[in-house]
């Protein structure tokens, strides 16, 4: 088969039962080539007989395969042996590569293109590692980074956002070693920072909700008289009127926070969230593991509540096909952190995130008495771990462990006439 070689193209290949290949219709002799198995690899042809493997994909991106494949043609066309252009194409793990090298020239295109949150992992890297960056990869060594985690624990780092930061670095160097940049992994003795897992969980209390609920309510108020004014205003000139004038709801902010306080969904998943996700009629919304933090695919029941709003809200949903809570012209949200912010002023609600919304579904859950591994399941949690953070918010199995125990009563008479 011979036709361009696209990123849509290497998308669309499926393995066959033997192994086939696609040649590429702008660079004489470069293809790839697809395994049974799945396994995918660039190729180029120097000659009958005479190919370089170029790198596997999507590891080795087209882009750079292309550069490999000029490359290697370039030299094979000035006389360069087989052998001479693998050296050239396929350098061995290099003591001069840095780690800023690694990171610009192969790590961060490999992220951007296979990771949702790659240019913050990249970026991650580069601002935690700034006196790691001009190392050669051969001689970043488990001491070096011991002493850069004492460094940044002393400056008042947190241990969660320093574990954060040396998963990243882990993980690079992991593919460093899997790609041949890095001869051997060299953080196998460097483990996580101690972490207080079970630390305090914010959570709205019964008042706190009730107080948010009512402010809600004042918004909408609030905002509907604004609108009636604004139209009556509007209706006597002639004017377009403002759109929804008698539905439910006066925009997203109150069916949004409803909704996240009984599905316990993460924003990211909120933002995400499509029409199509959503089984009025089964009472579901599904959360797919592209857009869930897990990378699993879960199914979220709908409470009675969470299906009237979602129920109204629909009605006046600019598009039925798109985004569940999209911006004003129909793009994905990113923040809500304005009208978030001012909701909870006027609650008078201090120190609570749009995520603790989160942690509220899931702490009403387990004050209700709702085992901890159903909850892990609700939350989309990957480990138990997790979910154990709640677990004392529902005591009463301790109380009932302790109120077991009874005081040890010795009969004085029985052992006096055993004796």
């Amino acid at each position: 088969m011979r036709t361009a070689i696209t990123k849509e193209l290497l998308g669309g290949l499926k393995p066959k039962d033997a192994p086939f290949e696609v040649r590429d219709t702008k660079i004489n002799g470069f293809l790839v080539r697809v395994q049974p198995s799945g396994a995918t690899s660039f190729v180029v042809q120097l000659g009958r007989g005479q190919r370089v493997t170029l790198g596997r994909y999507p590891s080795c991106t087209l882009e750079r395969a292309r550069k490999l494949a000029l490359n290697a043609l370039n030299a094979s066309g000035e006389g360069k042996t087989v052998a001479e252009v693998k050296s050239i194409v396929r350098p061995q793990a290099s003591e001069a590569m840095t780690l800023a090298s690694f990171l610009k020239d192969t790590y961060a295109t490999w992220l951007e293109e296979n990771r949702k949150t790659g240019k913050a992992e990249a970026a991650r890297i580069k601002a935690a590692f700034k006196t790691l960056l001009e190392k050669p990869l051969a001689e970043i060594t488990a001491w070096g980074v011991e002493r850069w985690r004492t460094d940044r624990l002393k400056a008042g780092r947190k241990p969660t956002s320093v574990n954060r930061d040396l998963n990243t670095l882990k993980a690079c160097l992991h593919r460093a070693v899997e790609w041949g940049k890095l001869a051997a992994y060299p953080l196998d003795t460097v483990k996580p920072a101690e972490t207080d897992d079970r630390g305090v969980v914010r959570y709205l209390s019964p008042e706190e909700e009730s107080t948010l609920r009512t402010s809600l309510d004042a918004r909408e108020a609030q905002l509907r008289a604004s609108r009636e004014s604004g139209n009556a205003w509007r209706e006597a000139r002639g004017r377009e009127l403002l759109p929804v004038r008698n539905a439910a709801f006066v925009d997203h902010i109150k069916p949004a926070v409803l909704f996240s306080l009984n599905t316990g969904l993460r924003r990211g998943e909120l933002f995400s969230l499509q029409w199509r996700d959503v089984d009025l009629r089964r009472r579901l919304v599904v959360v797919h593991g592209a857009t869930a933090k897990s990378g699993k695919t879960r199914h979220v029941p709908l409470s009675d509540e969470a299906l009237a709003v979602l129920t109204e809200w629909k009605k006046q949903a600019p598009d039925p096909n798109g985004l569940v809570f999209p911006g004003k012209t129909g793009e994905r949200f990113h923040t809500l952190k304005t009208a978030w912010s001012s909701l909870l002023e006027d609650a008078g609600i201090a120190g609570f995130r749009w995520h603790d919304l989160r942690h509220s579904f899931a702490s009403k859950l387990v004050m209700a008495g709702v085992d901890l591994n159903t909850v892990r399941e609700l939350m989309g949690h990957a480990d138990i771990k997790m979910t154990l953070r709640y677990a004392h918010l529902a005591p009463s199995h301790l109380h009932e462990a302790v109120s077991k125990l009874r005081p040890a009563v010795v009969d004085r008479k029985a052992e006096e006439k055993r004796a």
